[in-house]
């Protein structure tokens, strides 16, 4: 199939960016970004620490305590201001002409969520496996239950901001400027990888990680040619986060809201390297089960 009719969707997205398809811009734009995102988030930190105090501050750098986690996941509702903001300005776009139609967009989002959640049953259901040493208990089970609405909140905020900013306003204004998909498609996943290039974290393995991210991006980036909303590509990254971040969290850092700790962690290269393989598989598995549930 022609990429003009596999991502013909893609095209109503694209639509409002085409009068405006400057690549100066693009750039314009995410320095916008950048800075409303700055302001508020230091607004918004100066207002917390100077209304709550307590050992919570110190999990700021780190995310290693509840309050710290909500707030780190939290302020990148921030992005999506600045992207709103930024399009306004310099696109003349609103915000839902990046996500997509709402109502489709939403419908689009429970459906994936519907069959990702019906993979994990079965994936839970499967005969178990083990690779290395069994998961550490982090937060007492009723304290993680307690606070899983509002960390279910602020993971929606995280991934709905970054899918709006690399699969909505990057991509779709590179798409507006450049009409073969191989460059729209893998010119914001590339940024996205680059983004996750944590080789302090890391160490050893930041750059396979950074090439999950990459992959990652790129099949969500296909996800939301498709289906020509966000709504897809909002939900996989979803329940990613939500079983790296709230499920089973690396214990190094972002961990506040997780139940289990990882018995490893992200720079060790001889327990993270088999587990990369169940990862990516898992990732393709997960895009193919995304596009199965837009099927029209």
């Amino acid at each position: 199939m022609r990429p003009s009719l596999r991502y013909a969707a893609h095209e109503a997205l694209v639509f409002n960016a085409r009068t405006h398809p400057q690549l100066w811009r693009l750039i314009a734009g995410l320095v916008v970004v950048v800075i409303v995102g700055y302001l508020l988030s230091s607004a918004m930190y100066s207002v917390l620490l100077g209304t709550f105090s307590g050992d919570w501050v110190t999990g700021l750098q780190d995310g290693s305590n509840p309050a710290a986690m909500l707030a780190l996941l939290g302020g990148f509702g921030f992005i999506t201001v600045g992207v709103a903001v930024a399009a306004r300005l310099l696109q003349y776009r609103s915000l839902t002409s990046i996500t997509g139609v709402p109502r489709l967009l939403i419908s689009q989002f429970v459906r994936v969520s519907l069959f990702l959640l019906a993979l994990f049953v079965v994936l839970m259901l499967l005969p178990p496996y083990q690779m290395d040493a069994p998961m550490v208990s982090n937060l007492p089970t009723l304290t993680w239950l307690a606070l899983l609405p509002l960390s279910l909140l602020a993971l929606l905020i995280q991934t709905s901001a970054e899918e709006i900013l690399f699969r909505g306003y990057i991509q779709q204004a590179v798409a507006a400027r450049f009409s073969h998909p191989m460059i729209w498609l893998v010119l914001p996943s590339a940024l996205f990888a680059l983004g996750h290039y944590l080789p302090a974290e890391a160490g050893e393995n930041a750059l396979i990680i950074a090439v999950w991210a990459g992959l990652f991006g790129l099949l969500m980036a296909d996800l939301t040619a498709r289906s020509g909303t966000l709504g897809p590509a909002i939900a996989v990254h979803f329940f990613n986060n939500l079983t790296a971040l709230v499920l089973f969290a690396s214990p190094t850092s972002l961990n506040g809201l997780a139940l289990y700790l990882l018995p490893y962690e992200m720079s060790d290269v001889q327990a993270l390297r088999p587990w990369m393989v169940v990862d990516f598989a898992l990732m393709l598995i997960g895009w193919l089960v995304a596009r199965l549930a837009i099927r029209r």
